[in-house]
């Protein structure tokens, strides 16, 4: 009964416009070994864009969320990143897969090394729904800034082009997987990896983007 009127409470709330409201977004802990803290200068730094640039007003508290937590529904974003080993448990997995249908939005960042993992686990969520990567035209893309070619190449890894993936659900994209990207590495500190602040930037955009695609859509 409770879960149940959680994910009402989550499906409405999602559409519903930023500007001049709190949100509190959040960082997925999951089991396995992998670093699902690394980057940890990011999404204050993308917090900080986006009410600067596109008007929202989320929370610059950002906590971490376990995987199979009831408090995930409190949040309509969440992060997820790391370069190592996923390990959902069948709690995690029946937990995570409510809250994407009840109207949560996962953003998985490769982080490098995360891809193998992440794909193996992500089928137990949803065994029947396949990632499809996300054409250009895709209103992700084309935001308040637009990324005609899709995602922005941030940081080199195996020379391999970047792409955005996505799991629809009902005609909603529940999940949006940035791969060879590593947008979370162009959205941390400069000094971290001394990127040029013109691709800092474009990390910066795209995730604003995905931001406001987040908490504006009318699916």
């Amino acid at each position: 009964m409770i879960k149940s009127l959680v994910l009402i409470i989550m499906s409405a709330a999602i559409p519903v416009m930023l500007s001049g409201q709190n949100y509190q977004i959040a960082l997925l802990k999951y089991g396995g070994g992998g670093d699902w803290y690394s980057n940890p200068t990011a999404l204050p730094n993308l917090v900080e864009f986006a009410n600067e640039h596109i008007g929202t007003d989320i929370s610059s508290n950002i906590p971490t969320v376990e995987a199979g937590s009831q408090n995930i529904f409190s949040y309509p974003y969440v992060y997820m990143t790391g370069h190592g080993n996923v390990h959902f448990t069948q709690s995690d997995v029946e937990n995570l897969r409510n809250y994407m249908k009840g109207g949560g939005f996962l953003h998985v960042d490769d982080n490098y090394g995360l891809d193998p993992f992440f794909r193996r686990e992500i089928k137990k969520v949803f065994p029947d729904h396949e990632l499809i990567e996300l054409p250009y035209s895709h209103p992700l893309y084309h935001q308040a800034f637009s990324f005609p070619e899709g995602l922005p190449k941030i940081h080199e890894h195996d020379g391999k082009p970047p792409q955005g993936f996505g799991i629809i659900y009902e005609g909603r994209l529940v999940l949006f997987y940035s791969y060879e990207s590593d947008l979370g590495n162009g959205w941390e500190d400069h000094k971290v990896h001394g990127n040029p602040e013109e691709i800092r930037l474009k990390a910066l955009r795209m995730g604003a983007n995905i931001l406001q695609y987040v908490f504006n859509r009318n699916e």
